[in-house]
This record gives structure tokens, sequence and C-alpha cells, in this order.
């Protein structure tokens, strides 16, 4: 099933249909059932703990023990079905798309290389907060020796008590954990006073990205200034500031002609309804703190908020992070966050190339199985990743499987004779891939010459 979710992803039953288009050595396809599969599922979550270990045994030879630098992530997946189960995952909650769907949260661990480490199942609607230390307790307990961790996770992972909970935490060899954790936008106005001199100082007249460092709450606070996404953020907000503004007027000039005896096609407009309406088309602007709507007031009004529109100006453009990093320069600090991005690649490589979800599964223990699968695929692309790119060979995963699926396995009969096996001829594309991926060449026992 592993293979199945890196080659071709197929359900459990389109996993029989595979097997029979595939040559696996000592593997019968017809001994295998649909039910066996759904037990062998089972069976992985009663020895979890065991294939973990083998797991992260085989990953341990491939993480730097002296210092090893982890991103932590989480996204969502869809999941499909009506019924309620006892310790039921799938639960209702907002998906990455903006959505509110039934849905489980994949959390996920992996290094600064991009090898997938460790991975966890919660629920659906699991505050992104409270899956961090947990995890990371679990990462800890399967790689002891590691001698340096710094952790690097998201905005939405910050909070007050993650913080205090981090600088807690002891690694195996009795070193303090390490972190850099970025702060959220909804947070940028408790740094108001330490951002404003900043601000005035560098960023104003900044030309290209600016770097600065201090000192907050007994942490680094590490900011960064990109001028170009500030100007165009600036522009966008103001943009959609002028044509609420429009909209806003056009709905005023219509309530006075009305007071004056002008009339017009359609409903009749109300002060309250006017208000309503600017009201709710500024919430879904995200502009409800600079675009004030005077719901307080008999007759429609608003007005903009002058000073939070300066703030909101000031925080185009930066990025806040937190951390505890000792002897890491705050442009490393700045360049080991935006490493990051590398984590949503594998949320994307799960769920296009390996197609994760939707997942049609209702028992919890086997969602969680499922996960499992689609885990150790991601294992297997990502070292495939790393083997191509160290042997500049050029090709993607995705394009190497693409060629090595060309090689066929045949099994001919002659005049009646007892059946020969044999595996077509590599050609020179799939031998690099091969020589890249460290693979010997397939043969069958008997080889056919004319093959």
């Amino acid at each position: 099933m592993v293979l199945n979710r890196l080659c071709d992803p197929e359900s459990k039953l389109g996993v029989l249909r595979w097997v029979q288009t595939v040559a696996l050595p000592d593997f019968g396809p017809k001994a295998v059932t649909h039910q066996q599969l759904l037990r062998s599922l089972d069976a992985l979550m009663d020895h979890q703990d065991e294939v973990d270990a083998v797991v992260a045994g085989l990953l341990r030879p491939l993480i730097d023990q002296d210092l090893s630098v982890v991103f932590y992530d989480l996204t969502t997946i869809r999941s499909e079905g009506l019924s309620q189960q006892a310790g039921d995952v799938r639960q209702y909650g907002m998906a990455k798309e903006g959505l509110i769907a039934r849905q489980f949260m994949l959390g996920v661990v992996q290094t600064a290389e991009g090898l997938p480490i460790y991975h966890e199942v919660f629920d659906g609607n699991t505050a992104e907060t409270r899956t961090l230390l947990p995890t990371l307790s679990k990462v800890l307990e399967r790689f002891p020796s590691v001698q340096r961790l710094v952790l690097v996770a998201d905005r939405g992972l910050l909070s007050l008590d993650n913080l205090e909970a981090l600088k807690a935490v002891r690694l195996a060899s009795g070193k303090p954990l390490e972190f850099i954790v970025a702060v959220p936008g909804r947070r940028y106005n408790e740094f108001i006073d330490l951002l404003e001199p900043f601000h005035e100082q560098q960023c104003a007249t900044a030309t290209q990205e600016v770097i600065s460092e201090q000192a907050w709450n007994d942490l680094r606070l590490v900011v960064a200034h990109d001028p170009v996404t500030a100007a165009t953020k600036t522009e966008q907000r103001n943009e959609r500031i002028d044509a609420l503004i429009r909209q806003a007027d056009q709905w005023s000039g219509k309530l006075t002609e009305q007071d004056e005896g002008v009339k017009h096609r359609g409903r009749k407009l109300s002060d309250s309804g006017a208000k309503a309406r600017l009201y709710h088309a500024v919430s879904e602007a995200h502009l409800s703190r600079i675009i004030k709507v005077d719901l307080g007031e008999e007759l429609f009004s608003y007005h903009i908020d002058e000073k939070a529109k300066r703030l909101a100006e000031m925080m185009d453009g930066k990025l806040l992070l937190v951390t505890n990093a000792e002897g890491l320069s705050a442009q490393s600090v700045i360049q080991r966050y935006k490493s990051l991005a590398d984590i949503e690649r594998g949320f994307k490589v799960l769920k296009s190339e390996i197609e994760i979800g939707p997942v049609y599964h209702r028992l919890p223990e086997r969602i969680r199985a499922h996960a499992s699968i689609c885990f150790m695929a991601l294992i297997l692309h990502r070292v495939m990743r790393s083997r191509l790119k160290a042997a500049d060979a050029g090709y993607t995963p995705e394009r190497a499987l693409e060629q090595l699926q060309r090689i066929q396995h045949h099994r001919v009969r002659l005049n009646g004779g007892e059946p020969v096996a044999g595996v077509s001829t590599p050609s020179t594309e799939q031998n690099e891939v091969l020589h890249a991926l460290g693979i010997e060449k397939p043969a069958a026992p008997e080889q056919l010459a004319l093959l």
C-alpha cells in the first residue's frame, strides 16, 4: 500500500487492481484480498510503536546529531461520511482552504534537509497551539542522541503558554531546546513600541530588505522588512478602502436623494440598511479596524481611523520572529524560518502526488493507519528527491517514477513449454535514474535473450 501511494495512488480496492499490473518479488497478487488489506491497517495500529521505532532507526543516520533544525507545521485533510464513531478524529473545523469542513489535522515534523521524521493525527477541530508540545515530546523521545535541536514553527503555533513551555524543554543531553517561532499578524500591535523607532529609522526609506534584532521578554525578537512587499500590500489595501468609500458615498447620495423626494428603481434604502451593508462589506474586506461604521448613530455615517491605517501601513512587509537560539545571526534566523516553506511543499505532495485525501475510512484507527501509510510514502518521495538532487540527475521524483514505470516485466510460454519471465532492457534514461537512486537494475532469474 505504501508503494501504491508513491507510484499510483488508489483506494484499498484499487490496490488489488494495481498489483495485477506490477511485478513485485516474492509476492502473489491473487493471495491478497480486500479484507486482508483492511486488517493490515488494524495490525499497523496494533504495532504502531514498533513500526515507528523501525522507521526512526532507519532515519537516524540521515539526521545531523550535532545540530538538527526541525520544522513543524499542520495541515487539514478532508474526510467524507456522516457517521459518528467513538473517538472520531473527523470533526468540523476551518480548513486551510478557508471553508468549514469535516476533517482531521495532520502535523508533520521534518528536518532542514526536507526529510520527514514524525507525524501525528489530531482531531479536526484541535487548536494548533495545543499540538506543538505533545508532538515535540515524541520527537525528542525517538531521537534522543541529537545534541542540539532548533525548532522552527509557523505563526499559528505561537502562544505565551507555548513559549514558556518551550523554554522549559530540555534535551537528553540537558541542553535547552532552541526555537524560532513566527509572530501572527493579529499580535503585531503588541510590538508597536519596539517597531516604531525601527520603522522610522530604517524602513521608511529602505529600497531592499532590512533585518534588525531587539530584546523582548528575555528572548530575541528578529524583524525583517521587505519594502517591495510592503508597497504592494499598502497599495492593495488602499484600493479596497477606496472601493468601499465609493460604495458608501453612493449609498449616502441615494439616501439624500430619497429625502429630497427623488425616486429610484428597486427597494427603498434605509439608514440602518446602509449601515448593515457597509459593516458587512468592511468586515469581509478585513478593514474593520480602519473603516469605522457608526452603528450607534441614527443616520448613516462612517469615518476612517487614520491612526489604525498608519499602523497597518507600518506593519506591511514585516516578518516578526521570536527565538532563543544562540549563535545564529539575525540573517540566519530569517533564512531558517523561510526554509519552512519546504514543509508546505511536502503537504502539497501529500495532497497531490500521494493523494492522502479525501479520506473515506470511518474508523479512527484506520484513518490513522491511512495517514501513516501516506507518511511513509512521503519519506520515500523525499529520499528519492534527495538522491536525485545529489546525483545531479535533473529528474524530479515524479519524472523518475514516470521513467521507471516504462520498464516492463514479461512472462511468455514458447512451444507449450514452461513459462519464462523476463524484464525489458532499461533505456539510457532509466539507467540514469536507477544509478542516481542507488538501485540495481531489475532482472528476472531466467532472462530471455530477446529481451
